[in-house]
């Protein structure tokens, strides 16, 4: 075991038998180098650098085997370097290194390769020298000298470690030319890294000649063009009109031919058109949108769902299920090679991350991405653009979409499809489905354009808040991924990651300057917002960092946000929780409605008062919910005598049913079982437990049945404080579909009948009046 100074190299390796120049500039390099020039041998232990780009590398980042140098000569240069000229004499294995403070020192041992001298090693020898000739013919100006050396040399492993040293390859493959230990293998690795190189260089020359004719030829072209010019010339055509470049462009463009062949038509058309005339202004923009258009270019797709996957956890907190179904399309993509089957659709509340997903998956494969809001179209010409004899006439936005991107494959996103209108100027749904077909769109034709243009390599996703107002044959033709909105837990975790970072980032805040506690987010989510998203909760932030930044520019102080100042800095908080430990009065009910802004906690009121048994409804009920109220009343009256109900009460008795925010529109079944209890309670002047909340759509007969919207509705009653869920047992399996976390700390009920609720929540009224109905399976609701 010997020790010696160290230098590190970076992509170059020393082969012993060679000699080789040097450039030593790293501080302790240097050192190194004048610590070995100051002993008698001159002796330096040389190891490649496994990534060149560390500047100061320890143990982990040298390679195992290096080669001991002599430095012959050496010479500093006015800037402070080192030019060397070093002699390999050894290979050695590295042992241990450490940094003395100055400069690197290895222990290492002699790890020489075994002398094999026979016909073999003799031969190959000869085979690799002969090699090594004909690829220097191929590298321009290397030395002849070289060679002369090369071939005055006779042992085997010399003339290997010569050719080596000085073969053009990278440092990786010259290490693992250093790193062989068996004399054979390394001669017959070594004769095959020459070969296959050879073979490089030979099909590169014969690439670079190919080049070289079409630049001829191209030349030739040009000289063509020119003499067409002088005759164009003196035909009357000014030198710079602009028409002598028209033709060149179309036929680089890449335009199928019968597109081509239609541009060319058009061409001649403008041609024999006069300058002045107003329709060669019209033709002369149609063929620039015709050369805009992107016939030919794409991105290539980056389909590395590792990546993908990253990406969407990155830009986007929770989200599971979109997240798995996204990956789920994108490994279709993968495996194909293109885009099949149904459009993307995201449904959800607005701020549920449904534009920026869409941005994601184009990050996420390296496309292009074109957003176009279809919020409030009405003219079909905005989809198919508007015919050429139209003054002003331009293509559809789909068609304008492309060309912004400049390729013919981005990720296209169509926002807000679900708000698109319909009036005397077409239907632009109807137009969509041919945009939005895989089977059709790829003979796409433009109204303006006139001639075909393939989407079929487009991804097209479209967003909706709601899905009612989509026609069913447009529906069909997309695959539905809900975005349910986000719980509290989601919206803190989105607010610390996310929100609060980008906004410190737009007002140029330093972090430091700005804490707000977790309990101080929790309060702004809960009574200074009522969404399923995170925009308001954005807003919210937004104003909060705005006063901090207002604290810091008057007085440079630090600003600490927390329950004590949160009011001073947002005001009086304008929503309140449901508060469960609280004790209802007979006849309120809680129900879970969904919205197009998300899942929402409905209270119903009923009050009973004597009268002639009129029905009133307040509170902008709509058409199916009244039909829900008369449902629930009919059911009750016809339950009465078993339930224990006032006789005659629908004649003696004025009912008032009454939904609170009176100036929100309201309607859908799945309130009916809620309204119902909610009538059951005034009735039997019994209160209902303040925790528990009912959803369900009711028929006469007693059934309860399926209701949509599951997930925000259990989020919406989470986030309002309710522990106990009524629901349909045909929705059992939507909740079993639910995330851990969303369902922690509720309790689910599953019901059949409305029976069955009855005696989860007043088990006494059943009690030996109905024998042939058991409720064995229930365990009633304790207050």
């Amino acid at each position: 075991m010997r020790k010696l100074p160290l230098i590190p190299l970076r992509e170059v390796v020393l082969f012993p038998h060679s000699i080789y120049p040097l450039v030593v500039g790293r501080d302790f390099s240097k050192k190194a180098l004048e610590k070995a020039l100051s002993t008698r041998e001159k002796e330096v232990l040389f190891v490649t650098q496994k990534d060149p780009s560390i500047i100061e590398p320890s143990k982990t980042h040298l390679y195992k085997v290096g080669t001991v140098g002599f430095v012959i000569t050496e010479f500093q240069t006015p800037e402070g370097t080192y030019r060397i000229i070093v002699e390999g004499i050894s290979r050695v294995r590295l042992l241990d290194v450490k940094f003395n403070g100055s400069f690197y020192e290895a222990e290492f041992e002699i790890y020489e390769r075994e002398e094999v001298e026979n016909e073999k090693t003799y031969a190959l020898s000869r085979i690799i020298m002969e090699n090594f000739r004909t690829l220097t013919t191929y590298l321009s100006g290397f030395p002849e000298d070289l060679l002369a050396h090369l071939f005055a040399r006779k042992r085997p492993l010399e003339i290997a470690d010569f050719v080596s040293a000085h073969l053009p390859m990278k440092a990786d493959i010259k290490q693992s030319l250093l790193e062989i230990n068996d004399t054979v293998k390394y001669l017959e690795t070594l004769n095959k890294k020459i070969l296959e190189e050879i073979e490089f260089r030979k099909l590169k020359a014969k690439i670079e000649e190919r080049a070289r004719e079409e630049l001829q030829k191209g030349q030739k072209q040009i000289f063509l063009h020119e003499q067409m010019r002088q005759i164009q010339k003196e035909l009357g055509y000014k030198e710079g009109d602009e028409l002598f470049g028209l033709r060149e462009k179309i036929e680089k463009s890449g335009m199928p031919e019968d597109v081509k062949k239609h541009a060319l038509n058009e061409l001649r058309k403008l041609e024999m058109t006069p300058p002045i005339s107003p329709e060669a202004s019209v033709i002369r923009n149609y063929l620039d949108w015709l050369l805009a258009m992107p016939w030919d270019k794409r991105t290539k797709d980056r389909l590395d769902l590792k990546e993908a996957k990253r990406i969407l956890d990155e830009d986007h907190h929770g989200l599971f299920e979109p997240k798995k179904r996204i990956l789920e399309y994108l490994s279709v993509l993968k495996l194909k090679g293109k885009i099949t089957g149904q459009i993307l659709c995201f449904v959800g509340p607005p701020g549920s991350g449904k534009t920026s997903l869409a941005k994601s998956i184009a990050r996420a494969l390296g496309r292009k991405f074109v957003r176009m809001s279809l919020g409030g179209i009405r003219d079909e010409a905005e989809i198919r653009g508007h015919r050429r004899t139209y003054v002003g006439a331009l293509p559809g936005r789909i068609i304008q979409g492309i060309r912004k991107a400049g390729s013919k494959n981005p990720v296209f996103l169509l926002d807000e499809i679900d708000k698109v209108g319909m009036d005397f100027r077409g239907d632009p749904y109807a137009a969509l489905m041919e945009v939005l077909d895989p089977d059709v769109n790829k003979h796409f034709v433009d109204h303006y354009l006139e001639v075909e243009f393939d989407l079929s390599e487009v991804l097209f996703i479209t967003t909706a808040n709601n899905l009612h107002s989509i026609p069913l044959a447009l529906r069909d033709r997309m695959e539905i991924i809900s975005l349910a909105g986000y719980s509290e837990d989601e919206k803190l975790m989105i607010a610390k990651k996310h929100l609060i970072k980008r906004i410190l980032k737009e007002v140029n805040l330093k972090p430091e300057y700005f804490k707000i506690t977790d309990r101080a987010i929790l309060e702004i989510i809960r009574r200074y917002t009522r969404e399923a998203g995170v925009r308001e909760l954005e807003r919210k932030l937004s104003r909060i960092i705005r006063y901090v930044v207002k604290q810091y520019v008057e007085k440079k102080e630090k600003t600490e946000v927390d329950l004590r100042n949160l009011n001073k800095i947002l005001g009086p908080p304008p929503y309140t929780m449901v508060e469960s430990e609280k004790k209802l009065k007979p006849g309120v009910a809680y129900g879970l409605a969904w919205t197009e802004y998300g899942g929402e906690i409905m209270k119903i009121e009923v009050l009973l008062m004597e009268g002639k048994g009129e029905l009133t409804l307040t509170g902008q009920l709509g058409d199916i919910l009244k039909e829900s109220v008369y449902a629930a009343l009919s059911y009750l009256r016809s339950m009465g005598k078993l339930l224990g109900l006032p006789k005659d009460f629908h004649k003696k008795y004025d009912l008032h049913l009454h939904i609170p925010e009176g100036a929100i529109p309201k309607d859908g079944p799945s309130a009916g079982l809620a309204i119902l209890f909610a009538i059951l309670s005034a009735l039997k002047k019994k209160e209902l437990p303040s925790d528990v909340a009912f959803t369900g759509e009711i028929t006469l007969t007693g059934d309860v049945l399926r209701i949509g919207g599951i997930e925000e509705k259990v989020n919406a009653a989470k986030r309002g404080g309710i522990k106990r869920i009524i629901l349909p047992e045909e929705s059992r399996s939507d909740i079993k579909k639910l995330r851990k976390e969303l369902k922690k700390g509720l309790n689910f009920y599953f019901v059949k009948n409305i029976n069955e609720a009855i005696n989860l929540i007043y088990p006494e009224l059943f009690h030996k009046k109905i024998k042939t109905e058991t409720f064995s399976h229930l365990t009633p609701l304790k207050s």
